[in-house]
């Protein structure tokens, strides 16, 4: 069967990857500036699409489906893949879809159905309202529940349209600036508003359904993140207890059964300081995250995602979780400069080949990273029959990975997993943001080096000479007299 990868990148690699081990065949589809990228390599087949934004085309994608012979296709994270609209096209065309229903992810996917829901589940949910037409409206309830409070976009993810208030004169502005976020990234300006919990950690549940029962597969913590962007995931959290673990897996089966939800999926949960916990959403795909349960379960949750589109069956009982693991993503950004994307070419690219580790890339030595799309170029996961194992290895692993070309924020994973805090599992939603991380300073050997290099080149181009030129390194040369 020929399955089509609807995504790019370090996922798109990994989608083909998973349908090869299948025996199937993979297609993939590229925009101009992706033509050249490893996975339109990797695939068996490529259909180009066009311009940058052609990824989120409904039309392209399904003419891309017809003129490949693809017979399903996998949206991987991101783009299309939390689209019902995309679902019922995939449906309408004939081609069989790698996730959840429609219904199922119109009844998760929005905040305030999955909200509705997990309510009716007897899920634990945030006090709130999930439905806020105004600022009015919104610091009625703020005033009620008492602040802080978050206000958030009903119809998205990742951390668009969110914005944390901590007093009543803050509501407009942040109400605006939410609503306005979210229209422009989800086509979807409704809101919904939530108490703040603090400090609290961001726990999820990775699931499993085929429609009617469901399996909870371990959980992950992924506290560390900035502007609700996730840096570092780990599973399974170090910082919950046996019962409380027990709970959240009970609860996200719960709501994943009610919803009557088939192939995998993410229930997220905000725990506080007591171990309460409250259901936050649900992602409606494979998470990006997926590689830290796979390690620590030994189970493949691509291949089970393809193999219950395909009529396959929901394992009769979850694999157990043993160990620990860690994953770090590498982003073209500069985290010491507000996180500003980077761009530009890749000069060189040298993953690292330790036992117990594992990186997911999207890129290659050679590639060009573009503003087109958001800045992962690759996880790096380690495993380890302990978390401190795990921790160790994975900053072997980064001290072992070499990306140049344009700056990335691999020094500050390291200053990330090196830190007492995150050593001692002292984690939380707020700790990015409310910690000191200075900018670590250059080796002197680096500096010296650029200093002379600095030198060599004004000495150069004040003798009008090219600094590259052999006979540059000759030194003073006198012809001979007679």
């Amino acid at each position: 069967m020929r399955i089509l990868v609807a995504n790019r990148g370090e996922i798109a690699c990994r989608l083909i990857a998973g349908i090869h081990a299948l025996g199937h065949e993979a297609v993939a589809v590229f925009t101009d500036v992706d033509a050249d990228a490893p996975h339109v390599k990797l695939a068996d087949l490529a259909v180009g699409l066009g311009e940058p934004r052609a990824y989120l085309d409904i039309a392209k994608l399904i003419e891309a489906m017809k003129t490949s012979g693809a017979k399903a296709v996998h949206p991987g994270y991101g783009f299309l893949s939390q689209s019902a609209d995309f679902v019922e096209a995939c449906d309408e065309a004939g081609v069989i879809f790698i996730g959840p229903s429609a219904k199922a992810m119109r009844a998760l996917g929005d905040k305030r159905g999955s909200r509705q829901l997990a309510e009716a589940a007897k899920v634990p949910v945030v006090p709130g309202d999930k439905s806020i037409e105004d600022p009015t409206s919104a610091r009625r309830i703020a005033d009620k529940i008492g602040y802080p409070v978050l206000l958030k976009a009903s119809g998205g993810g990742g951390g668009k349209g969110m914005r944390r208030v901590d007093a009543p004169e803050q509501i407009a502005e942040a109400f605006a600036a939410a609503q306005r976020e979210a229209k422009a990234s989800f086509g979807d300006d409704r809101m919904q508003i939530e108490k703040y919990v603090h400090p609290a950690r961001h726990v999820e549940v990775q699931i499993l359904g085929d429609g009617k029962r469901a399996l909870a597969l371990g959980d992950r913590e992924c506290s560390l993140q900035r502007r609700y962007q996730k840096i570092i995931e780990e599973g399974p959290s170090a910082a919950i207890s046996r019962e409380t673990r027990t709970a959240l897996h009970a609860a996200a089966v719960r709501l994943a059964e009610a919803a009557a939800y088939a192939s995998a999926g993410t229930v997220e949960f905000i725990v506080g300081p007591d171990g309460s916990f409250y259901f936050l959403e649900v992602n409606t795909r494979l998470q990006v995250e997926h590689p830290v349960t796979e390690l620590t379960t030994g189970f493949d949750i691509v291949r089970a995602q393809i193999e219950l589109a395909l009529g396959g069956a929901l394992p009769e009982e979850a694999p157990a979780t043993r160990g620990h693991a860690i994953e770090a993503r590498l982003n073209a950004e500069d985290p010491y400069h507000g996180f500003l994307p980077q761009t530009g070419k890749l000069l060189l690219v040298d993953w690292p080949r330790l036992p117990h580790v594992r990186v997911d890339a999207g890129v290659a030595q050679g590639s060009e990273v573009t503003p087109a799309y958001d800045s992962l170029l690759a996880k790096i996961i380690a495993y380890g029959d302990t978390r401190e194992e795990a921790r160790t290895r994975l900053i072997a692993a980064l001290r072992a990975t070499t990306v140049l070309g344009i700056v990335t924020n691999q020094e500050f994973l390291l200053q990330l997993l090196e830190s007492e805090i995150f050593a001692t599992a002292q984690t939380f939603t707020t700790t990015v943001e409310t910690q000191t991380w200075p900018e670590p300073a250059l080796p002197p050997y680096v500096e010296e080096l650029a200093r002379a290099a600095a030198v060599g080149v004004r000495r150069a181009q004040s003798s009008d000479g090219d600094v590259y030129s052999p006979w540059q390194r000759l030194g003073h040369f006198r012809m001979s007299q007679p």
